[in-house]
């Protein structure tokens, strides 16, 4: 077993380099004879001297990986370093991916009976943008496609897993309001959070207005 210090510093220097993050298990295979107990104590370690420093940066869970990330304050800087504006999911989106997120696996018709409006171009926008995807077909007449969010979802909210997601009491379409302020949901974090995801309302609604039903097969 190495030392702590030392093995701390592996880490650090391997998760500079990893662009994607890294598993525990990832680690304990880059690092000979470290266990999951070592990784953990180190990895406490880096957290604890980000934190003490006051650094710009920490470590972060997502998606089961772990990676240095920076902290969401120094945004408006690093968007003026890459000349790159901030775009948003649009409200619709939001919903729709609110959702999804929470009642997942859900149907097409599922996710209109609460929104109460044709989504059919706004899932699609979602699936483009590997937010959404398909997880087979439900076991109804018909056998309608079911939906899911994907792990690039985890990823740009910055969530571990779904256990993440903030809790609803009772998942209802004035749970996911659009600026509700009352409550923390999924659309307050996306406001609060999400970095870059292009969305255009012209093109979503030009989707909807040509998206045919989808066929039983």
């Amino acid at each position: 077993m190495q030392n702590v210090e030392k093995i701390k510093s592996i880490i650090e220097a391997l998760l500079i380099i990893s662009e994607k993050g890294l598993t525990i298990e990832e680690l304990k295979d880059a690092i000979d004879g470290s266990d999951a107990k070592d990784i953990g104590e180190g990895m406490e370690l880096l957290r604890g001297e980000y934190n003490s420093s006051g650094r710009a940066f920490n470590i972060a869970e997502i998606a089961g990986k772990y990676r240095i990330v920076t902290r969401p304050e120094y945004l408006p800087w690093i968007n003026n370093l890459y000349k790159k504006e901030v775009d948003r999911l649009t409200g619709p989106s939001l919903e729709t991916l609110a959702i999804i997120a929470y009642k997942q696996p859900v149907t097409r018709a599922e996710v209109e009976s609460i929104r109460g409006v044709n989504s059919g171009g706004v899932m699609k926008a979602l699936l483009d943008k590997d937010l959404v995807h398909i997880r087979g077909r439900k076991d109804a007449i018909g056998r309608p496609l079911i939906y899911g969010t994907t792990e690039k979802f985890l990823e740009i909210f910055g969530l571990n897993s779904l256990d993440d997601l903030p809790v609803l009491r009772d998942f209802t379409e004035e749970d996911i309001e659009y600026g509700r302020t009352q409550q923390q949901t999924l659309v307050q974090q996306v406001e609060e959070n999400i970095e870059v995801i292009k969305d255009e309302d012209e093109n979503e609604e030009k989707a909807e207005e040509c998206h045919e039903p989808e066929k039983a097969e």
